[in-house]
C-alpha cells in the first residue's frame, strides 16, 4: 500500500487523478477500521490533513467554512460556531466516543454515506453545502446531493469534499438535532432530526427546514414538515402538525434496531422536540 500526504489541493487532485481508486483519509475513524477489518484493500491511501485549507475553521461572507480535516472536537471547542450552529455541533459531538470524536470530521461523516449518520440532518437542516475539488475544478453543492443511498455517494472520480459551508446564521434563528439510539451513547441513530428555523419579532416562523435520519436510503429534507411551521408560533397546534408530517414522510426499514411502525412514530417524535428547542434557540416562546 502506498501512503501520499499532498500539502495542497491541487497536489491532491493531481494524485487521486493518477490514482482513482484511492482512498481519501482525514479523520481515518471509518477508513482505519474498514481496513483493519479486511473490508477494503486500497492500494493508496491520501492523508488531506496535510493541506493548510481542510484543517481551519474560518468564517467566510457572515458564515463558517470548516475543512475537511477538522475534528467534530475542534469544533466544540470553537464558541462563535457554537453560539451560530448548536445543532451542527451537537450533532458532531455525538460521532461516537470522546476518543473518536478526536479525529472523526462531519465530512468523513458525510461520505461514508450512511442514513444513520449523525451530522447530515443538523448540516442539512441547517441548509449547509460543500465543496467539492476535482479534476474538473471546484463546485458547491448541497449537502443532502453528496450521499445517493447507503455507502454510496455522488462524487464523481477524482473528487473529494475540501470542506463544509455553513451560510450566516440569520437573526432570531435557531437549531436544533435529536437522534434515538438504544442505549445512552455510542450507537448509530435509529432515527434522528433535524430542525433549523427564524422566527419574526413577534415569534412567527417565517422558514424552516427539517430533516430526518435513519428513516430512508439517505437522510431526507422534508419541505412539507417545514410547511406546518411557516406562519405559525411553532404552538401546539403547529408542533403536532409537524410531527405527523415528519412521521408520513419516513420510509424506514425493520430491523433488529426497530420495527417500520416504531420509527415512524419516532420521527414525529423527534422532529417535535427538535423544533421546540430550535424555537426557544431563536428565542420563541418556552
Amino acid at each position: 500500500m502506498q501512503y501520499l500526504a499532498p500539502q495542497t489541493l491541487d497536489d491532491a487532485v493531481k494524485a487521486l487523478a493518477s490514482q482513482p481508486d484511492a482512498k481519501v483519509l482525514a479523520g481515518g475513524t471509518d477508513l482505519l477500521v474498514r481496513m483493519r477489518s479486511d473490508m477494503i484493500h486500497p492500494d493508496v491511501v491520501l492523508d488531506i490533513k496535510r493541506i493548510d485549507e481542510t484543517r481551519r475553521i474560518t468564517q467566510e461572507d457572515g458564515g463558517w467554512r470548516i475543512g475537511a480535516s477538522v475534528s467534530a472536537a475542534e469544533m466544540g471547542e470553537n464558541a462563535a460556531l457554537v453560539a451560530d450552529w448548536p445543532g451542527v455541533v451537537e450533532a458532531a459531538n455525538l460521532i461516537g466516543s470522546t476518543q473518536i470524536q478526536g479525529r472523526c470530521t462531519i465530512v468523513g461523516n458525510l461520505c461514508n454515506a450512511s442514513p444513520a449518520a449523525d451530522s447530515v440532518p443538523a448540516m442539512v437542516a441547517a441548509n449547509a453545502t460543500v465543496r467539492v475539488v476535482g479534476p474538473e475544478g471546484t463546485r458547491d453543492v448541497p449537502v443532502q446531493e453528496i450521499p445517493v443511498s447507503p455507502g454510496k455517494t455522488s462524487l464523481k472520480p477524482g473528487e473529494f469534499v475540501a470542506s463544509v459551508f455553513l451560510p450566516p446564521r440569520p437573526e432570531r434563528s435557531g437549531d436544533a438535532y435529536l437522534r434515538f439510539i438504544p442505549r445512552t451513547e455510542m450507537d448509530i441513530a435509529v432515527v434522528s432530526a433535524g430542525v433549523a428555523l427564524q422566527l419574526d419579532e413577534g415569534g412567527t416562523c417565517t422558514a424552516a427546514r427539517v430533516s430526518l435520519g435513519a428513516v430512508a436510503p439517505t437522510v431526507l429534507l422534508v419541505p412539507e414538515a417545514a410547511d406546518t411551521l411557516i406562519g405559525t408560533k411553532v404552538d401546539e397546534p403547529a408542533l403536532e402538525a409537524l410531527a405527523k408530517a415528519a412521521s408520513a414522510a419516513a420510509k424506514p426499514i425493520a430491523d433488529k434496531r426497530g420495527t417500520v411502525e416504531y420509527r415512524v412514530h419516532v420521527a414525529g417524535v423527534l422532529a417535535r422536540r427538535a423544533a421546540v428547542i430550535a424555537r426557544n434557540r431563536a428565542g420563541g416562546a418556552s
